[in-house]
């Protein structure tokens, strides 16, 4: 795909002057590399950790469950989901791909644009067909407080588009772009990998001293030798030469040390960009006092609440605002990026049992069981036992003058042990 930086989103009405379009990175002279003012998306995305950070991201949020909700007499009720919370795209975009599409454009460019192609009866889009970030383009044409939006060369109105921003500022209708601003990063890294593509290519080699020990040489016997061990390394052959010559690799080492160096920092410093923890991308983590979790729950969590559930909160508002009529709105499920394994499962549940938050049916459709049916109930009395009745609570009694008062609660032991005994044949909880 291919671009300026930002896939330049904003481009100038006549006789106006141009609108910002990302960071003004200035052309680096001199030397071999690659030039931060070349990086588009296309050539962003062959640095290992922009694809990692990208990828990521988009495959987590366009799995989660998505849900529709209205809140009746102030508790949350479930409705069924419109056709475009199923097939935004059509038949060939479903809900998984339209959605990591979508997300993979706002990590990249800071916007996701779609041309809305069909509607329903309230006026709402029920097809959305997205584009590329670098075939569209927003202006705002001269007094007037509408944006125009050009896509792959037409003009929309803005109630014709779908239009999502990743990270907004004041006075531009664009979001902002991480590959723009990683360019020098992003650059510095690629830079690295060309360097040792010719170095392990044959056509790249430290600077070097070919030194005649035995006696001094003229110019052009110099030259010959120059021109001998060029070509020799250019078509990555051997140079022979004898005894009296020497050659000596002046900045190998240091050279190595600084190029191991730099790829180990790179990848923390692109990975800040993109909001995108540099562990969860299995690079290397050597900074001191890194964190270290206990378990996989605590660290998906903590990258839920730091770096994942803002982009999340985001989108479902632009969801909600946009494809669905009010007071409906849009909800990710979470609870599965915080997927337990099995011990801790059971334990929660087992809690939330005992504390009754969570019915025995409940517990096994998350294991896509069945409730209990009267016969195994059965078999749960004939091995454990029928479940004992609750004593009855004694009447509140009114405390004499100046006594203490007394919890009713506190007389009888409280033994919530009946419909469990009967599933569990466990004892009192």
């Amino acid at each position: 795909m291919a671009g300026p930086p930002l896939m330049g989103l904003l481009f100038p009405a006549r006789k106006r002057a141009a609108a910002v379009t990302g960071p003004v990175i200035p052309p680096r002279g001199g030397g071999p590399g690659v030039d931060p003012a070349s990086i588009n998306d296309d050539k962003a995305l062959r640095h290992s950790a922009v694809w990692a950070c990208r990828r990521l991201r988009a495959n987590l949020i366009s799995t989660l469950p998505v849900d529709v909700f209205r809140r009746v007499d102030g508790y949350q009720v479930e409705l069924p989901k419109p056709p475009v919370l199923v097939e935004p795209g059509g038949e060939r975009w479903r809900w998984i791909p339209w959605v990591h599409a979508s997300q993979w454009e706002l990590d990249g460019s800071g916007n996701a644009i779609g041309l809305i192609t069909e509607v329903n009866a309230l006026g709402l889009p029920s097809r959305i067909d997205l584009y590329p970030s670098s075939a569209c383009s927003v202006r705002k044409p001269k007094g007037s407080t509408e944006y125009k939006y050009r896509i792959d060369g037409k003009e929309y109105d803005a109630d014709k588009v779908w239009h999502e921003v990743q990270y907004p500022v004041p006075g531009l209708p664009v979001g902002l772009s991480p590959i723009a601003y990683a360019a020098w990063s992003i650059s510095e890294g690629l830079s690295m990998q060309q360097f040792a593509l010719d170095w392990f290519g044959g056509a790249g080699v430290p600077k070097a001293r070919l030194k005649h020990t035995q006696r001094k040489i003229d110019p052009k016997e110099a030259g010959i030798m120059k021109d001998r061990h060029n070509a020799a390394i250019r078509n990555g052959d051997l140079f022979v030469h004898g005894v009296d010559w020497e050659y000596d690799f002046m900045q190998a080492e240091a050279a190595g040390n600084e190029f191991i160096d730099g790829r180990r920092i790179n990848v923390p410093d692109i990975a800040r960009y993109f909001d995108c923890p540099v562990d969860l991308i299995e690079a290397a983590v050597s900074a001191p006092g890194s964190l270290r979790y206990e378990t996989t729950v605590t660290r998906n969590l903590q990258f839920l609440i730091m770096a994942l559930g803002p982009a999340i909160i985001r989108r479902e508002d632009a969801w909600s605002a946009g494809l669905l009529p009010r007071p409906r709105y849009v909800k990710l499920n979470t609870d599965a990026l915080l997927r337990m394994d099995p011990q801790t499962q059971a334990k929660v549940i087992d809690m939330r049992i005992k504390n009754r938050t969570l019915t025995v049916t409940r517990a096994r459709e998350l294991y896509n069981e069945k409730p209990l049916t009267p016969g195994e109930i059965a078999e749960f009395e004939t091995l454990f036992g029928p479940p004992r009745s609750q004593p009855a609570l004694p009447p509140p009694q009114t405390p004499a003058r100046g006594a203490e008062p007394v919890n009713p609660l506190s007389a009888v032991p409280y033994d919530n042990s009946a419909a469990w005994a009967a599933t569990y044949g466990e004892g009192p909880l």
